[in-house]
């Protein structure tokens, strides 16, 4: 990944200074989930639920979602920024406004949103900002999507029974990004960026980590 050093971007973008970006996508995105075997942009199964994550670089993030029981397909690209089908050297420059996001498809009669969740709260820091431990920059920001009033109902409570853990426990406050992806288009990113710990089992994988476990609700 782009890491460190003074090319950081550390401010979000203005819309007059935002890339321009372009009416569709520059590039081909695979039919199939490298692992799971599933459609990566659907159709889905009638009835599953969407969920898309920020937990910092993409990377890593996607893989400990593929491996959660019931979830159906997952695939990283870049949400909540102003740049239409931008490319990832383009999200890099921070021009864009965009995350490093994570689509979830999963069985809610599989997994609760609840139990997804908890791999997200705890498996990064989202107290940092714009960074997640040594990847620093307005891409690597958390941020969390829901797609339904019942995802909505419950990353409100996670979030603050969670902040209230760190709080206790000497962490800043939270600086997750909630809300609905209405209006948030997910924009697929380049094939190997797709499930690339399981094209690449050793390559890089930083995530910063409270330690703190999720409360029940």
């Amino acid at each position: 990944m782009f890491l460190f050093g003074s090319s950081a971007k550390t401010r979000m973008v203005t819309p007059e200074d935002a890339l321009p970006g372009r009416s569709s996508r520059p590039f081909v995105v695979p039919q199939l989930h490298e692992v799971l075997g599933t459609p990566l942009e659907g159709p889905y199964p009638e009835g599953f639920q969407t969920l898309y994550v920020g937990l910092g670089c993409f990377w890593g993030a996607e893989k400990r979602f593929w491996r959660v029981p019931g979830v159906y397909t997952t695939a990283v690209g870049y949400q909540g920024g102003i740049t239409p089908n931008p490319t990832y050297e383009e999200v890099c420059t921070g021009r864009t406004g965009h995350a490093e996001n994570v689509l979830v498809v999963y069985d809610p009669e599989k997994v609760s949103t609840y139990d997804l969740l908890k791999v997200f709260w705890e498996n990064h820091d989202p107290t940092q900002g714009y960074r997640q431990g040594n990847d620093v920059g307005t891409q690597y920001r958390s941020a969390l999507y829901w797609t339904t009033e019942e995802q909505a109902d419950i990353a409100q409570r996670t979030r603050d029974a969670y902040e209230k853990e760190l709080l206790a426990r000497g962490f800043d406050p939270i600086t997750t990004e909630v809300g609905p992806a209405e209006g948030l288009p997910f924009y697929f990113a380049e094939d190997y960026h797709q499930q690339y710990l399981y094209k690449i089992p050793h390559g890089y994988d930083c995530h910063a980590e409270t330690g703190i476990a999720l409360p029940p609700l």
